[in-house]
């Protein structure tokens, strides 16, 4: 499931958001970053406030072990 991290400038004193939802999509429209699903925009942040959006999905379960560490 996507989730994006969105992180204001700390001389802004906001919350940081964290989105969950497999609908929205992100797209970057005329230095606007929109949040959409199927019904609309759902959020838009202006470039010029200076928050940061990261991608912070979750691990995949994978059948793989994890590698061994190594000794020194």
């Amino acid at each position: 499931m996507p989730r994006y991290l969105i992180v204001h400038p700390r001389e802004q004193r906001k919350d940081d958001v964290l989105i969950e939802d497999l609908h929205l999509a992100l797209t970057v429209v005329d230095g606007w970053a929109v949040f959409s699903d199927q019904a609309g925009i759902c959020l838009a942040i202006p470039a010029g406030l200076g928050a940061q959006i990261q991608r912070v999905d979750e691990p995949q379960d994978t059948d793989q072990p994890e590698p061994a560490p190594q000794k020194e």
